[in-house]
């Protein structure tokens, strides 16, 4: 793990498309602004963990082909019409 110190308005790039922004210390909490392009997720480590576990457990659900049959049909109902 790289360690840096960073003070209150200083910035760190990563790969020359994300920058992290030391905003403001207060106490023992530091604000961070993060400036990415969009197809890039950023998410509170605690987020994306709570997003993996959820979609692990997505991928084991077993489904029927009834069952896909009818997601399909209700889906399908909601689309606007042209």
């Amino acid at each position: 793990m790289l360690v840096l110190g960073r003070k209150k308005g200083e910035s760190i790039v990563i790969n020359d498309e994300i920058e992290l922004k030391i905003i403001s210390i207060e106490g023992d909490t530091v604000k961070i602004g993060v400036e990415a392009p969009k197809n890039i997720a950023i998410h509170r480590k605690e987020v994306y963990e709570a997003i993996q576990s959820e979609n692990k457990l997505a991928a084991m659900q077993e489904f029927s082909l009834e069952d896909l049959k009818e997601f399909q049909k209700s889906n399908s109902s909601k689309e606007p019409k042209s």
